[in-house]
C-alpha cells in the first residue's frame, strides 16, 4: 500500500497530478515533469535529514497512484499533505493510505500528533476528514495553530490526529474482532 518515494514512479505520478481536480490541492506543484522529477528528489533528500516522511501510495497492483507525506515537521508534530490520481478517487484507497502511514507515524516513528489543514474551499478533502474515526476538527482546540494558518487570503480548517486517538481506533477494532469471534465460537 506505501512504500517509500522513488524516482521510477515520477513518471506514473506526474500524469496523474495533472488532473484539473487534483492539481490545485497538491502542495508541491509542478507543471513540468523535470521540476516534478527535481521536487522528488528533494523530498528523498529531506527525508534521510529527517525534515519530511513521504511515501507513494500504490494500488493493489503495485501501481503509484498518489502520495502521502509528513510536512513542516516540529518535534514530534507535523502537517500531512496527501494526494490521489483522479481515478483513484472513492475507491478506499485514501482510508487505507492514512491508515497505514498513521501507524508508520505514531508506532514506528514515536510522533505524537499529525496536522491536516484542510482549504475552506475544498469540500471533497473536508467530508474525508470528518469520516476518518481517529480525527477531529481542531480549530476550537488549537486557536494559536489556526490563527498562524489563517493570516493569508486562503482559509483553512484543522483537524488533527492524535496518537491517542489512533491507537484508541485501532485497539477498538482489535477489540471489536475479538467480540465477534467469540460470538461465533
Amino acid at each position: 500500500m506505501l512504500k517509500q518515494r522513488e524516482l521510477s514512479d515520477c513518471a506514473d505520478l506526474f500524469e496523474l497530478m495533472q488532473h484539473q481536480d487534483v492539481y490545485p490541492y497538491v502542495r508541491q506543484k509542478t507543471r513540468y515533469f523535470d521540476e516534478f522529477l527535481f521536487t522528488t528528489k528533494q523530498a528523498i533528500e529531506e527525508e534521510e535529514r529527517g525534515e519530511l516522511v513521504s511515501r507513494t501510495i500504490l494500488d493493489e497492483f503495485d501501481q503509484p497512484i498518489g502520495t502521502i507525506s509528513l510536512l513542516d515537521i516540529e518535534g514530534q508534530y507535523g502537517f500531512l499533505g496527501t494526494w490521489l490520481g483522479k481515478p483513484y478517487h472513492g475507491k478506499g484507497y485514501n482510508n487505507l493510505a492514512k491508515e497505514a502511514f498513521f501507524a508508520e507515524l505514531f508506532f514506528d516513528l514515536d510522533f505524537e500528533s499529525v496536522f491536516m489543514k484542510i482549504r475552506k474551499t475544498n469540500i471533497r478533502s473536508q467530508k474525508a476528514a470528518e469520516k476518518l474515526p481517529y480525527a477531529f476538527c481542531a480549530d476550537a482546540l488549537r486557536p494559536a495553530l489556526l490563527e498562524q494558518l489563517n493570516t493569508g487570503e486562503t482559509q483553512f480548517t484543522l483537524y488533527e490526529v492524535s496518537k491517542s486517538s489512533f491507537q484508541m481506533y485501532i485497539h477498538g477494532r482489535e477489540f471489536e474482532t475479538v467480540y465477534e469471534q467469540q460470538l461465533e465460537a
